[in-house]
C-alpha cells in the first residue's frame, strides 16, 4: 500500500496518512523521511511499517538504449553447406517407333515401318535373312539428364511365331534414338524374360541400361541373335499399345 508522510522520523516512527486515515507507522532505521514523502507501506497485524520511499516521477524521458550488436562472431570457420534436396520420380517412355531390320532394309511387308513388330532370328527354311527388332525412344529419356537411374523396366509381349515353348529373346541396347537409314548399332546384351506365345510381362532391365538412356549414350532397345534360333516374334506398337514401354525410376539431388 502507499501512504504520505506527515512528519519526519522520531523514535523509529512517523505519522502517515493512508487512505484519509492518520496512523503511526514504524520506520526502518536506514530510511530518512521528510513530511510529504510518498511511502511504500506494509501491514502486519495491526502494525504498519514503512518499507521504502516511492521515488518521484522522472523529469526527463530515459534515452533509448543502443541496439545490441547482432553481427555474428567470426570464428574463422565456413558455415556448413545446406543439406541437398533429393527428388525422385518415374518417367514413362513410350516408343516413338518400333521397327524390324532384315536383309539390309527396314521391313514394311506387314505393319507400317515405324509400327512394325519386333522379330529376332530367321524363320525356319526361309530364304530371307535374320531379323533384328528395335524400339526407339526419341529424346524423352534424356529429359532426365543429370539424374541417377534407380530402376528401369520394359513391357514385353510374345506373339505367335516359332515354336510354342517358352523362349527368351536376347535384348540389346541400340545407339540410335530414331530409325536410321541403315542397320541399327547394337551394343550391350542381356537375356530377356522367358515367355510362351500370347504371354506378356514387365521385365526389369539392368540399371545401367536405364542410365544409358538418361545420359543419351543409348537411344533404343532391340532384340537380336547371331544365329537363326530362337526365332521369336514380340509385339510392336502396332499390335499392342503397351509394347516396349520403358519406365525409368530416378533420383536427383539439388
Amino acid at each position: 500500500m502507499r501512504g504520505t508522510a506527515l512528519t519526519a522520523v522520531s523514535g523509529g516512527a512517523c505519522l502517515v496518512r493512508v487512505g484519509g486515515i492518520q496512523i503511526t507507522a514504524r520506520v526502518a532505521t536506514t530510511l530518512t523521511i521528510a513530511a510529504g514523502n510518498i511511502l511504500l507501506m506494509a501491514r502486519l497485524g495491526s502494525t504498519y511499517y514503512v518499507i521504502n520511499l516511492v521515488p518521484a516521477a522522472p523529469t526527463t524521458t530515459p534515452s533509448t538504449p543502443a541496439p545490441a550488436d547482432s553481427t555474428p562472431v567470426d570464428t574463422g570457420d565456413a558455415p556448413p553447406a545446406p543439406k541437398p534436396t533429393v527428388r525422385t520420380g518415374t518417367l514413362t517412355c513410350v516408343p516413338t517407333a518400333t521397327a524390324c531390320y532384315r536383309d539390309g532394309s527396314w521391313r514394311s511387308d506387314g505393319d507400317p515401318t515405324n509400327s512394325f513388330d519386333l522379330y529376332q532370328g530367321r524363320y525356319g527354311g526361309s530364304s530371307y535373312g535374320r531379323n533384328t527388332g528395335v524400339a526407339f525412344y526419341g529424346s524423352k529419356p534424356h529429359t532426365l539428364s543429370g539424374a541417377t537411374c534407380t530402376k528401369a523396366t520394359v513391357k514385353i509381349k510374345r506373339l505367335s511365331a516359332g515354336d510354342y515353348a517358352s523362349r527368351s529373346a536376347t535384348l540389346r541396347l541400340v545407339n540410335q534414338t530414331s530409325r536410321p537409314g541403315g542397320a541399327p548399332t547394337l551394343n550391350e546384351t542381356t537375356s530377356g524374360p522367358s515367355l510362351t506365345i500370347g504371354s506378356s510381362t514387365t521385365f526389369t532391365l539392368p540399371i545401367s541400361w536405364g542410365q544409358a538412356l538418361i545420359d543419351g549414350t543409348r537411344g533404343g532397345i532391340g532384340i537380336s541373335v547371331s544365329s537363326d534360333d530362337p526365332y521369336i516374334h514380340l509385339a510392336g506398337r502396332g499390335s499392342w499399345s503397351a509394347a516396349f514401354t520403358v519406365a525409368i525410376s530416378w533420383r536427383r539431388s539439388s
